[in-house]
């Protein structure tokens, strides 16, 4: 059986050159995949490219979950897939799945505003500037994510649902933190700050990402909004 590489494809469609330019997040599932199968096959004289094999493995299963869960008899029942490619794919998944459960046992689980408090007290207790920072936290409140959304005096022109809600959409995050430093060393809550954090939980009703907390963060100090029961 003839091979055809990834690199007999036009140079701005290789998946290998995309990943290099822009990185593996700029890449579709198909093309992460398409690297892993590394090469095309020609079939009954018939050109299938790595993207070919990949689209078709996709389809196969039902999506990239499905492909996961595929064992080797499944994999190389699909036609184009040898033992090579089959062996090759789920050595890449299995590895993402040790990488998940590396970063699962590390996860710290938020339980009590406390635990955010305890686990930001560094980053933010000294800030000079206020700062508004998202924790995206998984089914099990572990944090996923933490992300600056916004710098400088908190109000409702630069914390804008879009945002916050986008890096929520991007790391499938299940529920969020919300939080921000006083510089002045006070953490009550001033009449923007309730605002802003009731529309940001009307959005989070909306998108069913629900926010559990806004966290104050001002020296040795903290207030939860929700305890203050104004969310």
């Amino acid at each position: 059986m003839e091979y055809l590489t990834i690199k007999e494809m036009p140079e701005d469609t290789r998946p290998r050159e995309r990943l290099e330019h822009f990185g593996p997040g700029a890449l579709s599932n198909q093309e992460l995949l398409a690297i892993t199968i590394s090469t095309g096959i020609v079939k009954d004289g018939q050109k299938y490219t790595a993207i070919d094999l990949a689209t078709q493995v996709l389809n196969h299963f039902d999506g990239l979950k499905g492909v996961a869960q595929a064992d080797f008899p499944q994999l190389k029942g699909v036609p184009g897939i040898g033992s090579a490619k089959a062996c090759q794919i789920m050595a890449a998944f299995e590895l993402g799945k040790r990488v998940a459960m590396f970063f699962a046992a590390n996860k710290p689980i938020i339980r009590t505003p406390t635990d955010i408090f305890e686990y930001f007290r560094d980053q933010m207790s000294l800030l000079t500037r206020e700062v508004f920072r998202v924790v995206a936290l998984d089914t099990k409140n572990r944090i996923i994510k933490d992300q600056v959304i916004s710098e400088g005096t908190l109000n409702a022109s630069i914390v804008h649902p879009r945002d916050v809600f986008r890096m929520a959409v991007v790391n499938s995050a299940a529920n969020l933190i919300l939080m921000h430093n006083h510089p002045s060393g006070d953490p009550t809550p001033s009449s923007e700050d309730v605002s802003i954090t009731r529309r940001l939980v009307e959005s989070g009703t909306m998108m069913d990402i629900p926010v559990l907390d806004h966290i104050i963060i001002a020296g040795g100090k903290f207030v939860s909004m929700k305890e203050l029961r104004l969310m």
